[in-house]
């Protein structure tokens, strides 16, 4: 772009990853790889393009980061927790015993220790999911769902809520329908667990026809196994396009898409894709828990991201559990989370293009209008001392794009 007339501010050296622009061709700036360098030109409060520089590009600057899949109720309890450590349905059974800790105290403690971690790390929105427990009143909220709704009210951050029910629970078209109503009052997300449950077409029917009524976003921890015979995520996709939801729908873990031939996959992410559903795939957790024979791993339990994004499906990754009984180590860090994806994934270079995955997709994953960097506001943008998308994946803290602008004054 030519040197504007006016302009509020402007930070020097500066890359921009293409795929976090709308349109980098406007945008100006110089190629350097996957990313625009130049001048970064802010007027009017906001990112309006790059200039010709000078110097060499130091610094990446992109939009705030979304985290779409976590557990801040359970989050940083493994310090107290003996003999942990297994698979799916032996970490349940661990965190269920740590229950007996859910203090209002504890649960206020971790889950704020959790929210400050994502502002550090440069969120400005995430889900967490709360467990629903076992009351007969599908009303009863639990304690960590008034808790979070607590922090939540005072943090920075878009702190999404969402219940996590069992499917079979869902069946019952009584309970579903008070569950949602309470959910629709306080402002959350309708999410159940979905695996080999008999009730689970009779509790998907009920959960799509109660979020369409009430203009409801869903949620689903599905198939998280590599059993044979898993098949929650086509039931999903078949639900949504039999009833013709229009609503945000993710769908996490996925694992057992790893069991299926390549045909099986085609189909059933051509019906993700033509339902408009979301997958979060959730390196950290899966990596731990599945695929254990009793040795060393063979099998590494995350989703088929490569063919799901090939299809048109947006693929999204999330923290998940982070030092829980799930994941007893872990960080609520995108960055750090995409890093890991790149291993367990085989995300290669150009790494800049896997950014969406904790920018944009992660925000459409949750019902937000996705954030570029061409026309945000200096609020919604981070500065990275990084000099290319390798050395963004290495571990550096970001800031907020207003402090680096003031530094310079």
């Amino acid at each position: 772009m030519t040197r504007p007339e006016r302009m509020d501010n402007c930070l020097p050296g500066v890359l921009v990853p293409r795929a976090l622009l709308a349109d980098p061709a406007a945008f100006g700036g110089a190629l350097a790889a996957d990313c625009m360098a130049g001048d970064l030109v802010i007027r009017d409060g906001r990112a309006t393009g790059l200039i010709a520089s000078g110097g060499t590009p130091r610094r990446m600057v992109l939009p705030r980061l979304t985290e779409p899949h976590v557990h801040l109720d359970k989050c940083h309890s493994i310090g107290r927790m003996q003999g942990v450590g297994g698979d799916l349905a032996t970490a349940i059974a661990a965190q269920k015993a740590d229950k007996v800790n859910w203090t209002a105290e504890d649960l206020r403690s971790r889950a704020a220790r959790g929210l400050q971690e994502l502002e550090q790390a440069g969120c400005s929105a995430v889900r967490t999911h709360v467990d629903w427990g076992e009351a007969a009143d599908p009303r009863a909220v639990p304690l960590a769902w008034d808790i979070l709704g607590d922090l939540a009210a005072d943090s920075a951050l878009t702190v999404q809520r969402a219940a996590l029910t069992g499917i079979e629970r869902m069946a019952d078209p009584d309970y579903a329908r008070h569950c949602a109503q309470g959910l629709c009052d306080q402002g959350g997300v309708l999410g159940a667990f979905v695996l080999d449950q008999p009730e689970r077409d009779a509790g998907l029917a009920n959960m799509f026809r109660e979020a369409d009524r009430l203009g409801l976003a869903l949620d689903f921890h599905v198939d998280e196994g590599l059993a044979e015979g898993l098949d929650g995520l086509e039931r999903i996709a078949d639900a949504a396009l039999a009833t013709r939801f229009q609503g945000p729908v993710l769908c996490g873990h996925a694992c057992s898409l790893a069991n299926l031939a390549d045909v099986d996959v085609a189909r059933i992410a051509d019906k993700l894709a033509r339902a408009g559903i979301a997958v979060a795939m959730l390196p950290q957790t899966n990596l731990y828990l599945q695929g254990r024979t009793g040795g060393t791993p063979d099998r590494r339990g995350v989703t088929r991201l490569h063919e799901l994004r090939a299809a048109g499906v947006t693929v999204t990754i999330g923290a998940d559990n982070v030092r829980d009984a799930f994941c007893p180590i872990g960080r609520h860090d995108p960055l750090h989370v995409l890093g890991l994806s790149v291993l367990a994934a085989h995300l290669d270079p150009p790494l800049g293009d896997h950014l969406p995955l904790i920018t944009t997709n992660a925000q459409s994953a949750l019902g937000l209008a996705p954030r570029t960097v061409d026309g945000a506001a200096i609020g919604d943008l981070l500065v990275f001392d990084a000099t290319d998308s390798s050395d963004l994946l290495g571990g550096t803290a970001p800031r907020r794009l207003s402090d680096a602008l003031g530094a310079l004054s």
